[in-house]
């Protein structure tokens, strides 16, 4: 069996961008991804706009170009991809990575596929798999989704959407100018101060005039068939009419898998324990990189201030083996 430099488990933009550092200091290494090259960017809505500009969206010194001032989904995809077939990028897709154990001085990873080994592992899995459940009765009925794409299968539909983030905005924003009737039960005073400062404005404007009806420091209790039960902030518990929930309430890293990797997860944010300057995790040889390293705290860290994560990465494994 060969064994790897460097397995890097997560093919998004920041596990792409250690494989091509990998690649320039002629490393062996191989992504393990579970679904399509960058395939939390495939699962955004069609048309998410990034916070970033294109050049803050760079890895591996190749330029994004893009004409509008932000780029959206599908041009980072392009991009994205486009590295991959261009650069070769040795990635297995729709392979999931199932277990990371070490003995002695190498790893061995566990997939759906096959059995590798490494000298490095890299775990670069974001967060965007697993949505952050409100545990409430009626969670499962067909009509929640955790996941919005587009507007169009909402009109005419009477919408609850659940919080303020970027995402349940767009949501609400989208399916009201497609026709819909849109709730927004929201636990915090306000909106976000997270939302993208071009579309706050949109949202709370639109809240004021009372096309859209937004309930804060209210809280979702139960869902029906055909109703939602919430409760206000004076305590009231409140019933309406109700046909589709998008519950857009954040989502988590898969602790079960870093746990099982050996990785030691701290305070109420589960924070992955690793050295700031090097990436490493307690579990020697094991790295993390990108979004995952925030636990719970998922606005920590993103693409364009994560990219660096696969330069301190690989220096610190060449230095290792000086």
């Amino acid at each position: 069996m060969e064994i790897l430099d460097i397995l890097i488990i997560g093919g998004g933009p920041i596990g792409l961008n250690c494989a091509l550092e990998a690649q320039k200091n002629n490393l062996t290494h191989l992504i393990i991804e579970k679904g399509t090259i960058v395939n939390s960017l495939y699962h955004y809505p069609l048309y998410m706009r990034f916070f970033s500009t294109a050049e803050k969206l760079e890895i591996g010194g190749i330029p994004f170009i893009s004409p509008a001032p932000k780029p959206g989904r599908q041009e980072a995809l392009e991009y994205y991809q486009g590295i991959a077939r261009q650069k070769q990028v040795n990635i297995n897709l729709y392979e999931k990575a199932l277990k990371v154990s070490k003995t002695g001085d190498l790893f061995k990873v566990e997939t759906s596929k096959a059995i590798y080994k490494a000298k490095n592992v890299i775990i670069s899995t974001g967060f965007y798999d697993i949505p952050n459940l409100m545990n409430i009765p009626g969670e499962n009925l067909p009509k929640v989704k955790h996941y919005y794409t587009e507007p169009y299968p909402y009109t005419q539909q009477k919408m609850v959407i659940v919080g303020s983030s970027n995402s349940a905005v767009d949501a609400a924003l989208e399916t009201y100018r497609k026709g819909a009737e849109v709730t927004m039960i929201i636990r915090h005073s306000e909106i976000s101060k997270n939302v993208k400062y071009w579309v706050k404005p949109d949202i709370e404007n639109r809240i004021a005039e009372g096309s859209i009806n937004a309930h804060f420091n209210s809280e979702l209790v139960e869902i029906t068939e055909h109703t939602v039960i919430f409760k206000d902030e004076n305590g009231q518990i409140n019933e309406i009419e109700n046909d589709f929930v998008l519950a857009l309430t954040g989502y988590i890293p898969d602790f079960d898998f870093l746990k099982n990797s050996g990785i030691d997860l701290q305070g109420d944010c589960l924070n992955p324990l690793h050295h700031q300057e090097t990436m490493e995790t307690n579990v020697p040889n094991l790295y993390l990189a990108g979004v995952v390293c925030g636990g719970k705290d998922t606005h920590q860290w993103f693409i364009e201030n994560s990219r660096i994560h696969s330069e301190m990465i690989i220096k610190n494994i060449l230095y290792k083996d000086k």
